[in-house]
């Protein structure tokens, strides 16, 4: 009768407790809505790297589904796996403007659930390292001599992070962005192949992306799309603005999630990312990948992202961008 007494309690917390214990699942999943190679998944591999080993967080496999530069897994995420509690999404300072467009069909920033930004990156023009263009100068006038010569790789197509980078700059330098010849790739992994392989002769990228190829000797960044000059391997790269072009590109690289998952798993993820990015060694592996602090978590996070989108669609208005729904 005691062990019967003792046993039905102990049988009740346990089930109780089983709830708890399911929230922390051996591994989570970090999807990359682009091919391997690029940011998106220098994004999710940084997520990867800083929650391994760390008490209570779980191994993070990364899976791939590209397709419109985060436009298939938004719509995969939103339409059938709203609530997965340990599904995590990468995104960029691109998907926001694919975001603001209208590309992602009628979505807001408020359809999911913003997590963590980990790291801030900028544009970047490059060219291969044997190329003639040594300086922005020499591409924009080679550019306004004979557009339909040179051929430009990008990520995603027209209306794209990456091609707003390249139509800023020809607009300053006198050039119709519509004169450029551009080839649409999926990532910044498949830019600088195409461009190693000699389909493309410039592409226009980001910091992160770039670094692998520059730190080979296999690329030559010529401008930098920030502020001021950018620390570390990049030291020595002039700005556009230096160069006369007065176009800064910086974006964001992070994390977002279903918007059915519950808010208490929604609030351990977000609690996760805040342990991680206080940590010392965390700023180590953002740095070793091209990344710059940046440290947004849950609803600070959501307020900036609601005003990149909005400042995004002003400025994709300029190009008649934006597809009014």
């Amino acid at each position: 009768m005691n062990a019967h007494r003792i046993f039905l309690p102990l049988l009740a917390a346990l089930l109780l407790a089983a709830p708890a214990l399911a929230k922390q699942p051996a591994q989570a999943e970090c999807l990359v809505p682009s091919k391997p190679g690029g940011a998106m998944d220098l994004t999710c591999k940084l997520a990867q790297k800083a929650l391994q080993g760390k008490p209570g967080a779980p191994g993070l496999k990364l899976s791939y589904m590209p397709g419109g530069i985060g436009a298939v897994a938004w719509h995969t995420i939103v339409s059938q796996r709203r609530g997965e509690p340990d599904t995590l999404v990468a995104f960029s300072g691109g998907s926001l403007l694919n975001l603001a467009q209208g590309k992602f069909g009628k979505a807001t920033p408020d359809d999911v659930r913003w997590v963590a930004g980990l790291g801030i990156d900028y544009g970047v023009i490059a060219v291969p390292a044997d190329s003639p263009y040594r300086s922005l100068h020499d591409l924009m006038d080679a550019l306004r001599r004979d557009p339909e010569k040179i051929v430009i790789g990008m990520s995603g197509t027209i209306g794209s992070q990456d091609w707003m980078k390249m139509a800023l700059l020809a607009r300053q330098a006198g050039i119709d962005p519509r004169q450029l010849r551009f080839v649409a790739l999926e990532g910044g992994g498949e830019e600088f192949v195409a461009m190693q392989a000699g389909y493309v002769q410039v592409v226009s990228s980001d910091v992160s992306e770039s670094g692998l190829y520059t730190a080979s000797g296999k690329a030559r960044v010529l401008a930098v799309l920030s502020d001021r000059r950018l620390p570390g391997a990049l030291a020595t790269v002039p700005t556009a603005r230096e160069q006369g072009f007065d176009v800064v590109w910086p974006l964001i690289r992070g994390i977002w999630m279903g918007p059915d998952v519950p808010e208490a798993d929604y609030r351990r993820w977000v609690q996760a990312f805040d342990r991680i990015e206080s940590a010392p060694e965390f700023a180590r592996m953002r740095a070793q990948i091209g990344l710059y602090p940046l440290a947004l978590t849950g609803d600070a996070l959501t307020r900036y992202i609601r005003q990149a989108v909005a400042a995004y669609k002003q400025q994709a208005r300029q190009f008649n961008l934006v597809r009014e729904h």
